[in-house]
């Protein structure tokens, strides 16, 4: 799409994601293993968990909504190099906090990694996106049916949330030091 041409939705959702994608490193980068897998409490989510998360549902939210034949997460291989302990199509929702407590961290650098290439998925989705694009209905099961725009709101909106429950996590653990 010509950047040239004004579209102020792309770019308000460009933004967004670019934080995202910016604040997963600041949120992991100089940080233990033990120190990202350390929970506030027994049923609390953990660092490491709250990133992963917040990349999965980005990933395959924007890979259905761009008709993906595969997420990142499986068609990239991200599944072999995190080895988590969960079905390859995992990703968080309605894990229990046994879940939660079996992630492991194989490589700590993986994380911004992997959402550094989930944001150019979403990058590249954005950006063919038109404005008759955004009121494409893509779930009926809702009153009023969701559309795409709300939809790609909605993911920008989770991930926000997770990044923050992240680096509050991250204050929490530097307060023990």
């Amino acid at each position: 799409m010509d950047h040239a041409t004004k579209d102020p939705a792309r770019d308000l959702l460009l933004d967004g994601f670019g934080r995202i994608r910016d604040g997963v490193p600041e949120v992991v980068d100089e940080i233990s293993t033990d120190e990202l897998l350390w929970r506030p409490d027994p049923d609390a989510n953990h660092i490491a968990w709250l990133v992963w998360h917040l990349t999965r549902q980005q990933d395959d939210q924007v890979a259905h909504l761009a008709g993906a034949d595969a997420s990142v997460w499986s068609g990239d291989g991200w599944v072999e190099r995190f080895g988590l302990p969960y079905p390859p199509d995992a990703h968080g929702w309605s894990m229990s906090s046994t879940d939660v407590g079996r992630f492991t961290v194989a490589d700590p650098g993986l994380f911004a990694a992997y959402q550094e290439a989930v944001h150019e998925r979403t990058v590249t989705y954005v950006d063919g996106l038109d404005a008759t694009a955004y009121g494409r209905v893509v779930d009926r099961h809702w009153d009023p049916p969701v559309t795409v725009g709300v939809r790609i709101v909605s993911v920008l909106d989770d991930a926000a949330k997770h990044l923050g429950q992240a680096e509050y996590v991250r204050g929490l653990v530097e307060r023990r030091r």
